[in-house]
């Protein structure tokens, strides 16, 4: 059985995924702060418990990773917060960086070797405001944006091996994402995501062709929409 190794594996976008490759056949090591096997109840599902925003905890993770053979990676965990940079403290602009991107580089240096090795995947789960710019968006989008350019740089490294590498790239998703913001997706149908719209897009690329990769997968709704949070 492959196995595969998903962080912010508890909620979302990231359970989504978690539930289907799990679905697919897969064994999924889930990456999470708070997260326990009862979340998914199934007996391919292996919790790691870890707070990929902390640099011990990550390192920690990163050599337990090392030891397994992989098959595929998905670098799902992040978090936003949508200020003026001015008002974000330094907590928070370290937090976010280090979960967003340096966390992923870290967990993708610990494992692969053994994505190269089994003619694997690495999945990227960056955002749309890695491929344009907001306002109040410098810190979220600077480390997707860089996620995105780490992803497209070793796509390149890479491309001599099997391994492929993809950036997918969604618009706003209905998910808990927004429960700490002032905003949220909008209500209506066409102008939002799913968590599963996401999963599709993974299980697409695993039944490509082998030896053909889409290298940027960017998932937008048809219209445009949000719904401002009251005071």
């Amino acid at each position: 059985m492959k196995k595969v190794v998903i962080s912010g594996a508890s909620s979302g976008i990231g359970k989504a995924i978690s539930n289907r490759l799990l679905k697919l056949g897969f064994e999924v090591i889930g990456i999470s702060r708070n997260l326990d096997k009862d979340t998914f109840n199934h007996p391919n599902f292996i919790v790691l418990n870890a707070d990929l925003s902390n640099e011990k905890e990550t390192l920690e993770v990163c050599q337990k990773l090392k030891k397994e053979n992989l098959f595929m990676l998905v670098n799902c965990a992040g978090f936003g917060r949508f200020e003026p940079h001015e008002e974000l403290s330094a907590k928070t602009i370290m937090e976010m960086t280090f979960l967003n991107l340096t966390s992923a580089m870290l967990l993708t240096s610990a494992t692969l070797r053994s994505l190269k090795k089994n003619d694997g995947y690495l999945i990227n789960i960056n955002s749309i405001e890695a491929v344009r710019a907001s306002k109040f968006a410098g810190v979220y989008s600077a480390s997707k944006a860089g996620l995105k350019a780490f992803g497209d740089s070793l796509f390149e490294e890479t491309r001599k091996s099997n391994l492929s590498v993809t950036n997918i790239n969604p618009d706003m998703t209905e998910t808990g994402f927004y429960d700490e913001l002032r905003f949220d997706v909008s209500q209506k149908h066409d102008e939002k995501l799913q968590a599963d719209d996401i999963a599709d897009a993974v299980e697409h690329i695993l039944k490509m062709r082998k030896g053909v990769v889409v290298s940027d997968y960017t998932i937008r709704s048809s219209s445009f929409g949000l719904t401002k949070k009251k005071s």
